[in-house]
């Protein structure tokens, strides 16, 4: 081994070591937002997660557990497998710049002196830790998502193709691309991303094999794309079409058990594989051999589903889709739950369905059934008018809760209110404006030049738009920036850096593309992994607007390869000073300057926002949501966070087991209900009683809720539709049920929208559903209307459990559902946590929606038996999510004052406001106008001095908004607009409320 190879491998394990330390410093010490909840869950007890599923990130992660010291550790041991998975990353990143920097270094037979190696080490450490702190990288480093460990696969499968090269005339090259084609179908098992990399590692084969032509290399690139797209859409989904097949006729046709004709056909493959390639071995194949041997490889790796159907059939709590049988696993592959967009030719937002043939069969869907598959339903399509249709389809989606039209006007200017087919060029348009610019160049502008605050952006120019630092160009872009607010300017994630790790990332382009011949291949090959880790990524998600949050995450390969032009920026740096100062002295200075002015300077910037440690904001928010609930309760959820954390806690740290928490969003399902009328832990099954074949996916997707003249009277007398009758009507296969008066068409519906529940008043007291001193405010039925012209099945699976249960169990919604989700029962809701329990007692004030207020048991929560996971405490960062969240929690202790207040508890409502301010000060969560509702009680309760500190708080931060806000260019984009109207409104109400008390104070005075 050389002195530049021991440097080398030393030099790696160095960047490791760094990023490592980095990493677990500033991880998360428990479970986070969005998805991580449910994979961390899924790893610990091998568990289905969401569709594709991630088996082999399950079995890493369940590894990892097993490390924790108790349950409350296995997140920590979770997040630290992302932690350790992207160390590995920056430790191959860090040899692949080495190695194409060797390439761009001159030596005589591969020997380098001690400043040749000093440059081609130091490309490799500046590139990689440029990366290893670069801001979407970074984010997914310290959490236990599936990012960080598919970033691995690619570094390795990279990594992989270089060593090949290096070893592409020696006997046993091959065993590197058989290397790569296991390490892609391990791949499989955690994220499709790694695939990307196929039409790099293609090229760079084709450079190496054969000689290069303009003709060689459009073969290279179609070979390439051809090869990518025969794994996503054969290998990976025909190797499961060819099962269904087998096992459609053994136990259809040959009546032999499930799963027989499955195993047939993977021992048939698999024997069939093994004597190929001993054919191959025989007759001296060698092309044949490899090619073989990597099918092989890859079916190997993508073995690791078979986990998902074998936990699938043992029925654990959590089972997304149920994948138990090769149908239902291959409908969770293609992630068929989230619907397709169309790609090369499909249909605009506003097009018409077609008149001649409004829809067509699209699936037949078939479910196990008296030893047999059974056809459930036929999955029927929208087919839409051609005359709206176009090649390259963009704007395409209906959905958006109908606001399709007003969010593509904003990106191409088009009449929101029109009919006629969009124009071509206004499909490119939002195809440049939004998909490339803003989903794509706005991120990688924030790993390379800077980023303007953490605040999910839809297009404002004062949310989470890219900066630089330097005013001229920040302020032509976004406005004079010195005209901020203190709070916009003291966002962590506002972060500067001057485009410098961009223009070093552009020398290094540049300089690899011009230095020699050897260069300009890999160049090639680095170009592209760029583009399809990166705008390829764009044209194939073809996103529509309003994403629930930011997606960077899914560029990190683009930027990964960006980083490797960084590295070899450094190197042309230093060969640039070579031509002024002597070689020792340019590579200490070029390697110093560079060092600073992009590693040194992306970890200083990015280090507060992206510094979790002693965090624990969203497993205590999952506590308090479990914790608002009495024992044995039903608790419905509808969103990721207000979901994933608590199936963590219940799950791995095994906290209030007793609830059962309840998806809405999934209870549309026939999977998912079947899932909730099974006992779980300390919970028992929830109180459906409709029967399986009532709610399989099909029947009742959709419930119509029309008002039918023949039960108008009836309704009216009855102030309701009884809901017994209702579900029975619904739920009733005749075909009088499926008539609605004055139509031809037979579909699922209720006749009425009022609906009525007769109330048990001793059940109430003998449940302790309400304490004895609200007994008298107990109606004696439920009335309610339904303000809506349908429901899917989660309204209907509600329903029947709101009957059923017959207040035998608390019942529960959480404070984050969205009114729809509620179905008219919010005027019977009672405040008692980060949840409202379903009581008899209508709201007196129907105009707030969000029912009575308990204090008692709302003090007891918020005062004592809530975790505030030190939201409060000095240096932890609170990102957009959490303060948004805080307003959540802002209000409910709004809402606690204004009873107790109401009822004369003076000195309690002081003690929770104040609480209040302790946990969520303006620095927290800057003060809003429910903080300004806060102020008017501290007025109210005669705390004169902390009203006007509050609001004067208040008042400097509007104030400074509206001056911001009316320095900018108004655009179909500016949300400020609407911001800067808001914030004129609550200044006036502020001017409104202490006029109010002041003219109160007189009158007292006089």
């Amino acid at each position: 081994m050389s002195k530049f190879q021991k440097f080398n491998i030393i030099g790696g394990w160095l960047v490791f070591s760094i990023s490592a330390l980095v990493y677990l410093l500033t991880l998360e010490p428990s479970v986070s937002f969005w998805d991580c909840g449910e994979f961390i869950t899924a790893a610990y007890k091998l568990e289905i997660g969401h569709p594709p599923g991630a088996p082999v990130f399950m079995l890493l992660g369940r590894l990892f557990s097993l490390f924790a010291s108790d349950e409350s550790q296995v997140a920590l041991m979770l997040n630290g497998l992302s932690a350790i998975a992207s160390a590995f990353t920056i430790m191959f990143l860090f040899w692949s710049i080495t190695h194409m920097a060797r390439k761009l270094v001159k030596s005589e037979n591969d020997q380098y002196n001690l400043t040749q190696t000093g440059k081609i080490l130091s490309a490799g450490f500046i590139g990689a830790l440029a990366y290893a702190f670069s801001d979407t990288f970074w984010f997914s480093a310290v959490e236990a998502e599936v990012y960080a460990l598919s970033s691995l696969f690619t570094a390795v499968v990279f990594w992989a193709i270089l060593k090949w090269e290096n070893e592409v005339d020696s006997p046993y090259a091959n065993r590197w691309l058989i290397l790569i084609a296991y390490l892609m179908g391990l791949s499989i098992g955690v994220h499709l991303l790694n695939l990307l990399a196929i039409p790099a590692i293609v090229i760079l084969f084709y450079f190496k094999k054969y000689p290069v032509t303009n003709k060689g290399i459009l073969i290279a690139l179609s070979t390439a794309i051809l090869l990518l797209a025969s794994i996503m859409y054969l290998i990976i989904p025909g190797v499961l079409k060819i099962g269904i097949w087998f096992e459609f006729a053994f136990v259809n046709g040959l009546s032999l058990p499930f799963n027989s004709g499955l195993l047939f056909y993977l021992v048939l493959l698999f024997i069939g594989l093994i004597f190929a390639i001993r054919y191959s071995i025989k007759h001296q194949k060698v092309l044949l051999n490899t090619l073989l041997t990597v099918i092989s490889v890859i079916l190997i790796g993508y073995s690791s589903y078979s986990l998902i159907m074998i936990r699938a059939a043992a029925n654990p709590a959590l089972n997304q889709n149920n994948p138990e049988d090769v149908f239902s696993l291959l409908s969770y592959l293609n992630r068929e739950q989230y619907g397709s967009n169309p790609l090369i030719y499909g249909q605009y937002f506003n097009a018409p369905t077609d008149e001649t043939n409004p829809s067509s069969v699209s699936k037949k869907v078939y479910i196990k059934k008296n030893g047999k598959y059974e056809l459930s339903y036929e999955l029927e399509k929208n087919n839409y008018s051609s005359s709206h249709k176009t090649l390259f389809p963009r704007m395409y989606t209906k959905g958006m809760s109908g606001r399709a039209p007003v969010e593509y006007a904003k990106w191409t200017g088009l009449n929101p209110k029109q009919k006629e087919k969009p124009s071509f060029a206004q499909n490119l348009n939002f195809f440049f404006s939004y998909q490339i610019n803003h989903m794509y160049i706005r991120y990688f502008m924030w790993n390379f030049a800077g980023r303007q605050n953490d605040v999910q952006s839809y297009g404002d120019k004062t949310k989470g738009a890219w900066i630089s630092g330097i005013p001229l160009i920040d302020n032509l872009r976004l406005g004079d920036q010195s005209l901020r607010s203190d709070d916009m300017k003291s966002n962590k994630a506002n972060n500067t850096y001057y485009f410098l790790p961009l223009i070093l990332g552009l020398i290094g382009l540049l300089y690899q593309y011009k230095h020699s011949k050897k260069g300009k291949n890999d160049f090639f090959v680095v170009l592209l992994l760029f583009l399809f880790t990166g705008l390829a990524i764009v044209l194939y998600l073809n996103q529509p607007p309003l994403q629930p949050r930011e997606r960077d995450y899914a560029y990190a390969g683009s930027f990964y390869a960006f980083a490797i032009w960084i590295g070899l920026g450094a190197l042309a740096v230093i060969n640039g000073m070579e031509k002024y100062l002597n070689p020792k002295l340019s590579l200490i200075l070029a390697t110093s300057l560079c060092f600073l002015a992009v590693p040194a300077l992306l970890a200083r910037q990015n280090w507060d926002d992206h510094d979790r440690s002693d965090r624990y904001f969203a497993h205590d928010l999952a506590y308090n949501y479990l914790n608002s609930c009495a024992p044995n309760a039903l608790l419905f959820t509808m969103g990721d966070n207000d979901t994933f954390p608590l199936w963590y806690l219940q799950e791995v740290e095994g906290i209030r087991t007793d609830v059962r928490v309840c998806n809405l969003s999934y209870l549309s399902t026939d999977w998912y209900i079947d899932q909730m009328k099974r006992d779980n832990y300390d919970s028992k099954s929830l109180p459906i009683s409709m029967d399986r074949e009532k709610y399989l996916m099909g029947n009742r997707d959709i419930v119509y809720i029309v008002d039918d003249p023949r039960f108008e009277a009836w309704v009216k007398k009855n102030k309701g539709l009884n809901l017994k009758d209702a579900l029975e009507y619904v739920l009733s296969d005749k075909e009088s049920t499926k008539t609605i008066y004055g139509y031809d068409q037979k579909i699922d519906h209720i006749p009425a929208r009022e609906f009525r529940l007769p109330v048990d008043k001793q059940q109430i007291l003998a449940t302790q559903t309400v304490s004895l001193k609200d007994s008298s405010k107990i109606v004696s039925q439920l009335e309610w209307k339904l303000n809506q012209n349908f429901m899917e099945k989660s309204g209907l699976a509600l329903y029947d459990m709101l009957l059923t249960n017959n207040w035998k169990r608390p019942i529960y919604f959480s404070q984050t559902v969205p009114k729809s989700g509620y179905y008219g029962l919010q005027d019977y809701f009672q405040l008692e946590g980060l949840a409202y329990r379903l009581v008899p007692i209508k709201t007196a004030d129907t105009a707030s929606n969000t029912g009575r207020v308990d204090s008692d048991i709302l003090f007891e929560n918020m005062m004592n038996k809530f975790k505030w996971g030190n939201i409060n405490k000095e240096g932890i960062y609170k990102d957009e999510n959490i303060k948004r969240m805080c307003l959540n929690l802002r209000n409910n202790f709004l809402s606690l004052s204004n009873t107790l207040i109401s009822e004369n508890q003076n000195a309690k409502a002081i003690e929770v406001l104040d609480r209040s301010r302790e946990l969520l000060p303006n620095e927290v969560s800057s003060y809003d106008y429910i903080a300004l509702l806060m102020a008017e009680n501290y007025l109210k309760l005669g705390q004169r001095d902390t009203a006007m500190k509050m609001m004067n708080k208040i008042h400097t931060r509007l104030t400074q908004e509206l001056d911001y806000y009316n320095s900018l260019k108004p655009t179909s984009l500016s949300d400020f607009v609407r911001s800067g109207r808001r914030n004129e409104a609550l200044l006036g109400e502020m001017k409104r409320i202490v006029e109010l008390y002041k003219k109160k104070e007189l009158a007292i005075n006089n």
